[in-house]
């Protein structure tokens, strides 16, 4: 465990887990849909859940990122800003959002309103995290790997200033670190 984790709040293998149990439920609710079904990731933290989520996808998918911004070290600023806007068009298109974690819910209302104004089909999301503690503004994820408490995690993408990304866990950030 890195030094500045006061603990382990996800051990990689329950994430392992949790993505193979969420690939299954995806395939389910999805088999019957006659186009690849378009996973777009919020970078950059979503990018780990992406990579073990698709393992366990046998469905046709394709993949897109968007980079959207709303934290400004330990606090959500509230101000959505697009970074990186998606490179295809997505008129008709059901869109899975891949989200490390659905804190505020502010960033995940103003991508699905985007996505939906640029003609999607359909926008669910799934996340590794929840934090329903957190929650401004009335959303929820149509999937999701975890319910946590409201502390500050980092790992598995999950940063803090750009640190910690590439712990194979989620962890609790130390206090004095922050």
């Amino acid at each position: 465990m890195h030094s500045d984790v006061k603990k382990v709040l996800v051990s990689e293998e329950e994430i392992n887990e949790k993505c193979k149990e969420l690939g299954a439920i995806i395939d389910r609710e999805y088999e019957s849909h006659c186009q690849p079904l378009l996973l777009v990731a919020l970078l950059k933290g979503s990018v780990p859940f992406l990579a073990s989520l698709i393992k366990h996808i046998t469905l046709d998918i394709e993949i897109d990122f968007m980079d959207v911004s709303s934290y400004d070290g330990t606090e959500s600023m509230g101000d959505i800003r697009i970074i990186k806007d998606l490179d295809r068009s997505i008129k008709d298109t059901s869109i899975l959002l891949v989200e490390d974690i659905v804190d505020t819910g502010r960033t995940i209302v103003a991508v699905k309103e985007l996505l939906k104004n640029k003609g999607a089909k359909e926008v669910k999301v799934v996340t590794l995290l929840d934090k329903p503690s957190r929650r401004e503004v009335d959303v929820e994820a149509e999937y999701i790997g975890f319910t946590i408490p409201n502390e500050f995690v980092i790992g598995f993408g999950l940063d803090y200033n750009e640190k910690y990304r590439n712990l194979p866990y989620v962890g609790v950030l130390k206090e004095e670190i922050y």
